[in-house]
């Protein structure tokens, strides 16, 4: 058997084979990694999604949020509305396709933070017709929220107050104001007097499901030797095949060749 593996048919075949084997367990492994990924995320979730909060410039500097420790982080601040409201197009909730609401809040010491008021479906009359959305309420409100990373820039043109995205540059160019790097998804709005304003549709809370990544990165793990037990086989019937000593197959006999007319 190893001297007929040996010629460039069956080389051939077992190099396949082997490349087969590599980019499964490849595949796998990538697989895998999205899990744990998404395990780790749970893990983050758990521990901050319901958490007291902490001060929003505890978390939101000039630096980019660290989606390993301070994404979903609960924080809380005051200050007020600064600017007209700029919406987010073609963001899903619970899916349905709409905007996402952001407005810039100015604290007390003079930086912005960005706040994701909620969402707002499309028209009746179709995305490109802007909805009709709830300002923000005006003097002092006490936000609490959850830290989320800025996005990419799609760059984009679009009509004034509309952004592709929760990219940095962009709400800087919108608000011609610098901006903490970060936002805050909200959860609550207080004002002074305890009573909360009219805001849109709270955002669905984040997915925690797994999804099928760790199925998926087992079954490409035990595909990995499927090309070497296909050689085997082939091996082992061309092999009996050749064999001089092997009983000849008795010929097939037709039914009508067995009936005595």
């Amino acid at each position: 058997m190893l001297r007929r593996l040996l010629t460039p048919r069956w080389l051939g075949a077992l190099a396949l084979s082997i490349v087969f084997a590599f980019a499964a367990y490849q595949l796998g492994h990538w697989q895998y990694g999205r899990h744990e990924f998404k395990v780790e995320r749970n893990a983050l979730l758990d521990a901050h999604y319901r958490a007291d909060p902490v001060p929003a410039t505890s978390i939101l500097t000039d630096r980019p949020v660290d989606r390993g420790s301070d994404d979903w982080t609960r924080v809380t601040t005051t200050g007020r509305y600064a600017g007209p409201q700029v919406l987010v197009r073609n963001r899903p909730n619970h899916s349905v396709f709409g905007y996402e609401v952001l407005a810039p809040l100015e604290l007390a010491d003079g930086q912005t933070v960005v706040v994701d008021r909620g969402w707002v479906a499309n028209s009746d009359r179709g995305a490109a017709v802007v909805p009709e959305v709830a300002p923000p309420p005006e003097g002092d409100v006490t936000v609490v929220g959850w830290v989320r990373p800025l996005e990419s820039t799609q760059d984009k043109s679009l009509p004034a107050g509309q952004v592709a995205s929760i990219a940095l540059p962009d709400l800087e160019r919108a608000w011609d104001r610098e901006l903490l790097n970060g936002y805050v998804t909200l959860d609550a709005e207080r004002l002074p007097d305890g009573s909360t304003p009219p805001r849109p549709e709270r955002l669905a809370e984040p997915d925690r499901s797994l999804g099928p990544h760790q199925a998926y990165a087992f079954q490409w793990w035990l595909s990995m030797p499927v090309g070497l037990i296909l050689i085997w086989l082939g091996l082992r019937r061309e092999q009996r095949e050749a064999d001089p000593d092997r009983p000849a197959k008795p010929k097939k006999v037709r039914i009508w060749d067995e009936e005595d007319f």
